[in-house]
Parts: structure tokens; C-alpha cells; sequence
């Protein structure tokens, strides 16, 4: 839990919060993952029923609310880079790092937080 408090005090790109949850898959697998909670150019927090190993690199999908370019789904390459508890014991938070994000992914986020989420 130390290592989440130090990186939340580094934190150089702002976190959006969404107003309602969007699913992501393991496109590999086709499981759902979790449901995204926050999301930056940078990074991404689902909430998920099950642990997520830390240190893995996942290819994954993101179900979009709307059509972007031509599209409802986004994919992409995370890292997961930690895992905890939710404050729900039933559940776990986990952070992952956007390794090399194409422009699609980029053009989807840009409309999440226009369209999807709170502003801060």
C-alpha cells in the first residue's frame, strides 16, 4: 500500500473520474477484466471481482459508451501495475501503466472526458 500512496504524491498527469463504469475484456482470453473507474493519457483503474497479477503486460478492449472513429471499442497494451483491495472486500482496485497508446486509444479518452466523465 506504500508503494500506491507514493505514486498517488507523483502523480503528474490529472485522473478523471468516470460517471458510470465502462468494461474492459482481456482480449486474449475474451474474461472481463473489471470495469474502468479512472483514467489518464498515462494510465487506467479498474475495479475487478478477482486479484489482477501485478508486473503483466494484458492486451485489452474497452467497451465505449458511443462510436469513436467508426468504432464502440477501443483496444490497447496495459501493464498492471498494482493491486489492492477495494473498500469493498468483495472486490479489488487495479492500476495500470498505458504502454505505447496508439492514436485510437488517445481519441477515445479525449472524448471520455468530454463526454463521460466529471471535470476536475
Amino acid at each position: 500500500m506504500e508503494a500506491k500512496q507514493a505514486d498517488d504524491n507523483q502523480r503528474s498527469v490529472p485522473r478523471r473520474h468516470l460517471i458510470y463504469y465502462l468494461r474492459v475484456f482481456d482480449t486474449a482470453t475474451g474474461a472481463l477484466m473489471g470495469n474502468l473507474v479512472d483514467i489518464s493519457t498515462r494510465g487506467i483503474m479498474l475495479v475487478a471481482d478477482q486479484p489482477i497479477e501485478s508486473g503483466k503486460a494484458f492486451h485489452l478492449k474497452m467497451v465505449l459508451p458511443d462510436t469513436v472513429e467508426g468504432s464502440k471499442e477501443v483496444e490497447f497494451v496495459a501493464e498492471s501495475r498494482w493491486c489492492q483491495n477495494d473498500t469493498n472486500k468483495d472486490f479489488y482496485d487495479a492500476g495500470f501503466e498505458l504502454i505505447d497508446p496508439q492514436p485510437e486509444f488517445m481519441d477515445a479518452v479525449d472524448r471520455l472526458v468530454e463526454d463521460c466523465l466529471f471535470k476536475e
